[in-house]
């Protein structure tokens, strides 16, 4: 019986095969060792704690329009002002004119962007919220409750998590979202952060790698938390005792890259401490990488997609977050470093064509007003 013929590779893709091995090679080549990259995270790192310390803040600018910013405050500063809304809302009712709420718009029209703080901050623009209209009704009843049970958490000298606070009143909220705007509303209405309310996220961002810090007492060493890594606590007051060996913090997207890099422990190859979000930037994560900046002096690099979504995300870390323009000067990030690819780079490193997805409109949008955020 004769033998079956062996079939020969077609020419073109023996070509196109070799090609693409040959571009693969050309690109391992020109990583840089080890040695000569510990060498340069080395210098970014003596630049950023060399760097000054003074930041601009609004009070430095003479700006034509004023703006209004919160601070943390202390518990019993937050249960008077809330008192002293109530009382002004019970002398207004006796008097006969019924009572409103004065809460400062966070709406688009009422943010604006200062290049000079390279963040987004709350214009001075306050509307009213009157019980006996029937337009708003229904706003100023939340409003009361939310003061209320916020006064009675500050007085128990409890934390609860936001989805905590929608359940003591389902029936009146509705939805959590009813809350949550609410509660962001009083917070920009009393002038303190929202974490000064005691109302926290829950958990939702994690790090590993070479950090040691106390969190409400107990020592946590983030090189013995596992792949899955330590859950950032959503009440950052209770972080303390910072202590760092690393050259740079990662600020990772997605869970998946962070998983990777913390089963391979890319934090003992390269000292450093990785950190994600697990997509959008929650209020914990943000307020905990501004926390480590601050106090470590370590400079920040960002592993983020090469898509306009990617690019939003490391915005609201540098820039802020139109939702919570209010309390920018707390949760921004300033000069964040970019790693990854860019779209520059996939003609330049031949990037084949089914490792892309078209864009749409809206991607378009997102990109542009994100990259003018960020560039």
């Amino acid at each position: 019986m004769s033998e079956k013929k062996r079939r020969r590779p077609e020419l073109g893709t023996s070509k196109r095969s070799r090609s693409s091995s040959s571009h693969a090679h050309e690109l391992k080549n020109q990583l840089k060792p080890d040695t000569e990259i510990l060498s340069s995270l080395h210098r970014l790192r003596a630049a950023t704690q060399s760097s000054s310390d003074q930041t601009l803040t609004l009070s430095d600018l003479n700006l034509s329009s004023p703006c209004r910013e919160v601070s943390d405050l202390d518990s019993s500063s937050v249960r008077l002002a809330i008192e002293r809304a109530a009382i002004a809302a019970a002398r207004s009712i006796l008097s006969g004119n019924g009572f409103s709420f004065s809460i400062p718009s966070r709406s688009s029209s009422n943010q604006l962007y200062l290049p000079e703080l390279d963040r987004i901050v709350l214009k001075d623009k306050i509307s009213s919220r009157p019980f006996a209209s029937l337009s708003t009704v229904r706003k100023a009843t939340i409003t009361a409750r939310v003061l209320s049970l916020v006064h009675a958490i500050l007085l128990n000298g409890i934390h609860v998590t936001k989805r905590d606070l929608f359940y003591t009143d389902v029936k009146l909220f509705g939805d959590q979202t009813q809350s949550d705007a609410v509660l962001d509303d009083v917070s920009c209405m009393l002038g303190c952060t929202r974490s000064s309310l005691h109302v926290v996220a829950s958990e939702k961002g994690v790090v590993v790698g070479r950090l040691v810090f106390s969190d409400d007492g107990d020592r946590i060493d983030c090189t013995r938390m596992g792949i899955g890594g330590k859950a950032i606590p959503p009440n950052i007051d209770r972080v303390s005792d910072l202590e760092s060996d690393a050259l740079f913090i990662l600020l990772v997207e997605k869970d998946a890259a962070f998983m990777r890099l913390a089963e391979d422990r890319f934090y003992n190859r390269f000292p450093c401490i990785i950190v994600t979000a697990k997509g959008q930037p929650d209020v914990a994560t943000r307020l905990f990488l501004k926390k480590m900046k601050t106090e470590l002096k370590l400079p920040v690099l960002a592993l983020v997609d090469s898509d306009p979504y990617g690019l939003k995300i490391l915005s609201v870390y540098m820039c802020g977050s139109k939702n919570m323009s209010y309390d920018s000067s707390n949760l921004t990030t300033p000069d964040i470093k970019w790693l990854g690819i860019r779209p520059s780079d996939l003609d330049k490193y031949r990037v084949p064509e089914q490792c892309r997805l078209p864009m749409t409109d809206q991607d378009v949008k997102v990109g542009r007003i994100s990259w003018r955020r960020i560039s």
